[in-house]
């Protein structure tokens, strides 16, 4: 922590001055921050083999937590049961707001830790079942040596949610950011130092004052949609285009990394984008409506040459979420008839699934997804309509597909389990618009 080119003075001190996410405790009162990764049917279904629990004293690392919304929302998930979360920040400014959230919602089932990650070889926490660091890892000068330190803390069975930024969607962000270096040194030329505050102020005016007055063509205008924390405030100006510690991952780089790498750690990569699931990794769903003749043959690639062309395709990912496990047999198998499918992230019944997917009689049709924007092309399969109306969220696919054969009006005997297994599930949970759970995990993994 003490090497000069560490800069963790830096980004303490910038995180002291500026809380992030910049955050009114008093919001709390009125409504919930909701974080992708964290969301615990989520945890279950990709981390657990869809059988935890959350009941058997599970224990949470928010690492790098900020002002809390990721342990907010663990904590308010988990306070029915006898679970831990731990919240540890190096910036005490970040945790007096974070605290202050819990303590409006009467949460008590937070521990909190001023120190920074890379202390937590030393800090006698324990193991955790689940880590979560977003937005931490890719301001270290060391990443590796951060993410040892999880791993130290991780318990044999667990289970992490990293969120890192994406270089092809923050291409924009970087010119930005080297501009405001290149404008913010020349203008300092010949002035007196000024002090930390008084320094900060003046980039950020700066980089306000710029930005009003750039041109159509710059690639961070052109791509301005895509990006959000400038419109939060200093906070979020600073954080975005101003940070002194700042490097960002493709997809290619975090499997050569965490992965199957020459020096990777050998761990298995879930991605889920915020709103879209893995769809914007997948060639198939990104290339839309008139797919080129190619689209066959790279659906055929391993997963992670897919990955990669689509992360080039798509060029909208701006951070890469995911959740990292010891074992791919850590995700929820599709297939095994005991489990119990379930939709999730937006309101929508068996029913309102079988109208759509029965639109077009069985044939593929272009499935226009309005909360995520993808729109791809879905083979509903013959029975898949059928199976998707009978989804409820407490039947297991075994009672789905008998209650599927009680009904059978065919000629025909009635199609056996492997048939009733159909493409639908592949398209909604790539969205993770479906998910599963074994039967034998309590309902907090339900909510």
């Amino acid at each position: 922590m003490s090497q000069p080119d560490n800069y963790l003075h830096e980004v303490r001190s910038q995180y002291e001055a500026l809380p992030y996410p910049p955050c009114n405790p008093e919001d709390d009162r009125k409504r919930m921050v909701l974080t992708w990764l964290e969301d615990l049917p989520m945890i279950n279904h990709y981390c657990f083999a869809g059988q935890q629990s959350f009941q058997n004293n599970f224990r949470a690392l928010v690492a790098g937590g900020g002002t809390g919304d990721a342990t907010i929302f663990l904590a308010e998930q988990l306070k029915s049961t006898n679970a831990e979360v731990v919240h540890l920040d190096m910036s005490l400014a970040s945790i007096d707001l974070a605290r202050r959230r819990a303590e409006i919602r009467g949460l008590h089932n937070i521990r909190w830790v001023h120190a920074s990650l890379l202390d937590l070889p030393t800090l006698g926490l324990g193991k955790f079942d689940y880590i979560n660091c977003s937005g931490v890892l890719h301001h270290l000068a060391d990443p590796d040596l951060g993410f040892r330190a999880l791993l130290s803390v991780l318990a044999d069975s667990g289970a992490m949610g990293l969120m890192v930024y994406a270089t092809t969607g923050r291409t924009g962000v970087y010119q930005m950011q080297s501009l405001m270096r290149r404008v913010n040194a020349s203008l300092a030329a010949g002035s007196p130092a000024p002090g930390r505050a008084s320094d900060e102020v003046r980039k950020i005016a700066n980089t306000r004052d710029l930005l009003a007055s750039l041109p159509a063509g710059n690639w961070f205008k052109r791509s301005e949609d895509l990006h959000q924390d400038h419109h939060m405030g200093d906070a979020g100006v600073y954080d975005l285009l101003l940070h002194s510690q700042d490097r960002s991952y493709s997809v290619g780089e975090l499997f050569d990394w965490l992965g199957d790498g020459p020096a990777g750690h050998r761990l298995h990569l879930e991605f889920s984008d915020v709103q879209r699931g893995r769809a914007p990794y997948l060639p198939r769903m990104v290339l839309g409506n008139k797919p080129p003749a190619m689209a066959q043959a790279l659906e055929a690639l391993p997963r992670r040459q897919q990955y990669e062309m689509a992360e080039m395709m798509i060029g909208s990912i701006i951070t890469h979420s995911l959740y990292v496990t010891r074992s791919a047999a850590s995700t929820a198998p599709y297939g095994d008839a005991q489990y119990v499918p379930f939709f999730f992230h937006e309101p929508l019944t068996g029913e309102m699934a079988a109208q759509v997917f029965s639109s077009n009689r069985g044939q593929p049709f272009l499935l226009n997804h309005q909360h995520s924007g993808m729109a791809f092309k879905v083979n509903p399969g013959r029975y898949g309509p059928h199976i998707l109306r009978l989804i409820d969220g407490e039947k297991s696919f075994a009672e789905i597909f008998d209650q599927f054969r009680a009904d059978w009006k065919g000629k025909a005997a009635a199609p056996d389990n492997a048939v009733l297994f159909a493409d639908c599930y592949e398209a909604l949970n790539a969205l993770d618009r479906l998910l599963l759970r074994h039967p034998a995990a309590a309902s907090a993994a339900k909510t």
